[in-house]
């Protein structure tokens, strides 16, 4: 109400006086009783005016009715955020896809005038702190503002009323990821909404070729069965940052391909591994996720260096199929990826193995059924992990600083999550499959 009377004072309306602090604009009235000739002003000025008299409500997502307009708003606002990062998400059809596998979840629209204008998604969970304490925490994630309805306050709304979601659910921490030069988003977040800067990590990308990766002979890997991997992962990363308390939902879900460790031949037998926590003086483990099942990724822009080294790395590959060397899939139609997590390791050669469970997803990728659609592997881990090395990943496509924010929902916690945020990553960060 305030910047319509800032609006209507200004000297291009010296018609418009008097007008009373108890009025509230809610309608055309408001205008008429102020200035009579409102329908005959230009309409610019009556289009501005008709917008700011109108009101948005804040509403939980239908499934059925507003599935297409979220869709819409989704590819209104798919813009690529920096020239080095040109991969966007295709929902197929399901716009929650991201958050429909998470324990508890919820989908936030604001609407005006029975139109779709903006969207919020978020999700909680139980998890493991750096003060290696459990905390239930609400992720933040799909904030969509129609481009013609910004700065108008539908992105702060959205935001509130999810944080209000967070708290009647008992939540300690609300916590979001952005890329580190998204600026807006950051100052969004930080600026007015006081989260804290908590890790930066990096997502690292391995495009899949049709060359199988050769792994050395003396590298043993095997599958392990869904208790053993939990027992594995509660034992090893149970005080891992953001470790998951529901693990054992995550490794049964159907998007779960499996869990694998490695270890070199003659430094244990499969018999011991594992038993009464006993494990050998170099292993490593991972499980891996089939994010192309639910949602895909687009190729918008493709910057001229990756074009180049496409064509360039396709002529050579022509000329001397010999080398199989690795090249840069065909991005031109939407693909699937899959996605490794609770990356493992210990030892002093563990590396080693880390980057044969790498080449050994990569293989399975080459050949699944699906192969034609899954163009890449994906994985995320902490800035200051060591594991990083080890993994096969090109610069080209990989952000290797991405940011995740906090925030403390209840009183008692306000301190405890800017402590949260200046302890030093002391251990590894499970990146949660179900939130990518």
């Amino acid at each position: 109400m305030k910047s319509l009377r800032n609006i209507l004072m200004r000297p291009g309306y010296p018609l418009i006086k008097n007008i009373r602090p108890c009025q509230n604009p809610e309608s055309s009235s408001f205008l008429l009783s102020i200035y009579p000739n409102y329908y005959t002003l230009p309409s610019s000025i009556f289009l501005h005016f008709s917008l700011l008299l109108m009101e948005f409500i804040i509403r939980n997502y239908d499934g059925q009715s507003d599935k297409a307009e979220v869709e819409d708003i989704e590819r209104r606002c798919a813009v690529g955020p920096a020239e080095s990062v040109f991969l966007f998400t295709d929902t197929m059809d399901d716009p929650i896809c991201r958050i429909r596998n998470s324990p508890m979840h919820n989908v936030l629209v604001a609407e005006m005038d029975k139109e779709l204008i903006g969207v919020i998604q978020g999700s909680v969970k139980v998890v493991t702190l750096p003060t290696h304490e459990l905390a239930k925490v609400g992720y933040v994630l799909g904030l969509r503002v129609a481009p013609s309805h910004r700065r108008k306050g539908v992105g702060s709304s959205l935001l509130r009323r999810l944080e209000e979601w967070f708290c009647s659910n008992d939540v300690d921490f609300a916590y979001m990821a952005t890329m580190k030069d998204n600026h807006a988003s950051i100052s969004f977040f930080m600026g007015k909404f006081g989260y804290t800067k908590f890790r930066t990590p990096s997502i690292l990308v391995n495009p899949v070729n049709r060359h199988p990766l050769r792994i050395s002979s003396n590298i043993e890997i095997v599958r392990l069965k869904v208790d053993q991997a939990e027992s594995l992962y509660r034992k090893f990363m149970g005080p891992s940052e953001f470790f998951p308390d529901d693990i054992d939902c995550i490794l049964r879900n159907k998007l779960s391909l499996g869990t694998w460790v490695a270890y070199f031949k003659g430094d244990s037998s499969w018999d011991d591994f594992g038993n009464d926590g006993r494990v050998p003086s170099n292993w490593a483990m991972l499980s891996l996720w089939n994010s192309g099942k639910i949602f895909n990724l687009k190729l918008q822009k493709a910057t001229f260096s990756c074009l180049l080294c496409r064509k360039s790395q396709g002529l050579i590959d022509k000329v001397f199929p010999c080398l199989k060397r690795p090249t840069l899939p065909d991005f031109s139609n939407p693909f699937g990826f899959y996605f490794m997590y609770g990356l493992c390791h210990d030892g002093p050669l563990s590396g080693k193995l880390v980057r044969g469970l790498c080449k050994f997803v990569h293989n399975m990728a080459a050949e699944a059924e699906d192969c034609e659609k899954i163009k890449i592997v994906v994985t995320e881990v902490g800035g200051r992990d060591k594991i990083e090395h080890h993994i096969p990943h090109w610069k080209l496509l990989s952000c290797q600083e991405d940011l995740w924010c906090i925030k403390a929902l209840k009183n008692d916690g306000a301190n405890k999550s800017l402590e949260s945020a200046k302890i030093p990553p002391t251990s590894a960060l499970f990146v949660d499959p179900r939130e990518v």
